[in-house]
């Protein structure tokens, strides 16, 4: 079976813990063991992976360079640990390849004007006026805490499509569309250019999974699977939907809704199954043991 795994940049750091290399490193492993799982049971594998919390940080104690660069740093970064413990926690011989992956985007596009995303660390309500006030940024409430919030266009194309799809026919286990892909915008003359945003990972991910033709697609995350009346006494796992049952919820922009919203997209283009759930249950939610689970019949 062909599954393109997406990897929550909260998965891959503890919601409230200090970014380090260390931290990042044991999350990145577990995140691993998981992947593993999949590899011995013999499926093909194309990773994904967030990096809100990484380029955020990055944007925090740099203020040099945008968030497209800041963007393909994290790839390198992440791509670089996630293989390396790829390979340690697999024993047979797998060849693996780190991608850095552009996407196009619509400088256009309506969430220029609404930053929805977030990204980086949690602030209190008085370091998210320091900071907003000192630099700018956008802020919106993540639960308890403040985050930085920032525009999050929708791919439009994924520029290396065939160079991963050339991979993965090679039987080649690729991690690509880091962060989302790095977003760039057509110029006037057709030339390429970065731009000032981060896009969604499961959206740039299921736009991966449509295009390759995947079995499956899967969003790994720190919550065990979408909830209805999500922070209420009422909240309830839903363990099994359909795209027009999910139509009949609400669910927040800039963390559960765009899951939703591509996973719908991924089975509704592919009559495939998408999953949601945690970080280790990644072979739990392929059998259908785990998390939500969305396909196209009831």
């Amino acid at each position: 079976m062909r599954i393109v795994v997406a990897l929550g940049g909260n998965a891959l750091s503890i919601r409230g813990q200090t970014l380090t290399g260390d931290s990042q490193r044991a999350s990145i492993r577990v995140a691993a063991a998981s992947l593993a799982q999949l590899l011995v049971a013999g499926h093909q594998v194309v990773i994904t992976h967030g990096n809100g919390p990484q380029v955020g940080y990055l944007a925090l104690h740099d203020k040099e360079f945008p968030l497209d660069v800041l963007s393909a740093e994290t790839v390198g970064m992440i791509g670089y640990v996630l293989q390396q413990e790829l390979d340690n926690a697999y024993a047979p011989e797998v060849k693996y390849a780190t991608l850095l992956t552009q996407s196009e985007v619509d400088p256009n596009d309506p969430a220029f004007q609404h930053p929805t995303k977030f990204v980086g660390p949690v602030y209190t309500d008085q370091e998210a006026e320091r900071l907003s006030a000192e630099r700018g940024w956008s802020i919106g409430r993540d639960g308890d805490h403040m985050r930085r919030t920032v525009p999050s266009p929708r791919p439009i194309r994924i520029l290396e499509l065939d160079v991963i799809r050339l991979l993965v026919e090679q039987d080649v286990v690729v991690i690509c569309a880091g962060g989302g892909c790095i977003p760039v915008v057509q110029r006037p003359d057709g030339t390429m250019i970065g731009i000032e945003a981060v896009i969604d990972k499961d959206h740039a991910s299921g736009l991966l999974a449509r295009s390759l033709e995947a079995d499956a697609y899967l969003m790994l995350t720190d919550v065990d699977g979408v909830y209805e009346n999500w922070g209420t006494p009422q909240q309830a796992l839903i363990p099994q939907a359909t795209p027009v049952e999910l139509e009949k919820h609400s669910f927040p922009d800039g963390s559960m809704g765009p899951k939703i919203e591509a996973a719908c997209d991924f089975v509704t283009a592919t009559g495939g199954f998408a999953a949601i759930g945690q970080l280790a249950d990644a072979l739990q939610l392929i059998t259908g043991d785990a998390g939500t689970r969305i396909t196209s019949d009831s």
